[in-house]
């Protein structure tokens, strides 16, 4: 297996070369302190890519678009100091599989890299109970307890708060039966990243699946 690690601190790459080392023996590792070797040391046969979102001669994720947009075939994990949902979130609807905060402990970016290597996508917990910024305060408050309480959204206009217009549309053509390959197919997303759209879909009605996610939807009310 053959494994890319970029960060622009020599530190992480060790230590993430060490933590990521117990997953299989004899992994072969490319490390890149910055774009330039990012892009000019990653090649078809890397297995995985971590990658800083703040590395020297980075713009925003365009180099993480770049390294997708020439090898689409690799999947990609985001190791980044930021804690930001919509950052997350942003990274994650480009089609990363995975999104990975340097403040949580390395046992969590075993299970994620496994989970990815698998063919899944990891998501953050803290993503996906976040409550987007901007909302005045009693509406934050509201959406805070939507979200992280026991009890589901109630109204129609506090999912739209609490969920991104793409996930109203995942929603929407859930509630029509559609399967994750027709949904994906109609937004012009991959499958992976309508799961990504339905675990939060989840989470916001407080549900466990896609009948129950249906059967709440269908009892909203306008506020």
């Amino acid at each position: 297996m053959k494994m890319l690690i970029a960060d622009d601190h020599w530190l992480v790459i060790e230590a993430v070369k060490a933590k990521l080392s117990e997953i299989e023996p004899g992994i072969v590792f490319v490390q890149a302190l910055s774009v330039d070797e990012l892009l000019a040391g990653v090649s078809d046969d890397v297995d995985l890519a971590v990658v800083d979102l703040h590395m020297p001669g980075a713009q925003g994720q365009s180099h993480i678009d770049e390294l997708r947009r020439r090898h689409p075939a690799i999947p990609v994990i985001v190791l980044s100091g930021t804690e930001d949902p919509n950052v997350m979130r942003c990274a994650l609807e480009c089609g990363v599989r995975g999104f990975i905060p340097k403040a949580y402990p390395p046992q969590v970016m075993i299970s994620a890299v496994r989970l990815v290597l698998a063919g899944g996508v990891y998501v953050p917990p803290m993503m996906l109970s976040a409550v987007p910024a901007g909302l005045p305060g009693a509406a934050a408050a509201a959406a805070a307890a939507a979200v992280r309480g026991p009890n589901p959204v109630q109204t129609l206009d506090l999912l739209r708060n609490v969920l991104t217009d793409r996930q109203v549309e995942v929603l929407q053509l859930l509630s029509q039966g559609k399967p994750n390959k027709l949904i994906g197919r109609s937004l012009g997303i991959s499958e992976g990243t309508v799961k990504i759209h339905l675990a939060a879909i989840f989470r916001a009605l407080n549900v466990r699946n896609r009948t129950e996610a249906v059967l709440a939807a269908q009892t909203l009310t306008e506020a």
